[in-house]
């Protein structure tokens, strides 16, 4: 099963897309959580590509060699992302789309297929898989020095308050991808992390 994040940005921010591999050892049903995803993709789309052909980006990936199996993915809905949240619906891409708006409240909440989800929440979400082990990064991937430091920055970021690095669009991509990958809904119906 593969998840992709997809955060946004134009002019001043890069569009950044990641792609997580969840391997199950045992099926869904008997309600173990994964123990290990795996980052397979992880890119910069160049400033100021237009929305649609980012969404071209999306769809190349979906159906390259790559990402074989079940896709479902989590994009930045946040400001400018409705839009292109509508753009992605509408080109019939053949997986999921779930709408992600990054908020400063303190829970996530949802409507339909739009959620709303404490920025925070999903930044300590990767450094926690992190910490445990539970998130592996494939070596070779070109931006992965760039995630590296923006994970770095992040990390400084909630230390501190003077806040990180420049650039967070790559650990959010990454945050939103882990963030989908996660979430199942347990036994009462309720939608969470595992």
């Amino acid at each position: 099963m593969f998840y992709m994040g997809l955060d946004l940005g134009q002019r001043r921010d890069h569009s950044a897309i990641a792609v997580v591999e969840r391997s199950e050892a045992l099926p869904p049903w008997q309600g173990l959580a994964p123990r290990e995803l795996r980052l397979r993709l992880v890119e910069r789309v160049p400033l100021g590509t237009p929305y649609p052909a980012v969404v071209e980006r999306v769809k190349a990936i979906a159906t390259s060699a790559r990402v074989k199996g079940d896709l479902r993915l989590a994009v930045d809905a946040t400001g400018v992302g409705a839009p292109v949240v509508d753009l992605l619906r509408t080109a019939r891409l053949g997986f999921e789309v779930t709408a992600v708006t990054m908020t400063g409240g303190e829970r996530a909440t949802n409507a339909g297929s739009r959620w709303n989800v404490p920025k925070r929440d999903l930044m300590a979400g990767v450094q926690v898989l992190l910490e445990r082990g539970e998130l592996r990064i494939a070596r070779g991937m070109r931006d992965t020095p760039a995630l590296i430091r923006e994970l770095m920055d992040v990390r400084a970021s909630t230390r501190s308050a003077e806040g990180g690095g420049e650039h967070d669009d790559l650990v959010v991509a990454v945050a939103l991808a882990c963030w989908r990958a996660k979430w199942t809904r347990n036994q009462v119906g309720q939608n969470g992390w595992y």
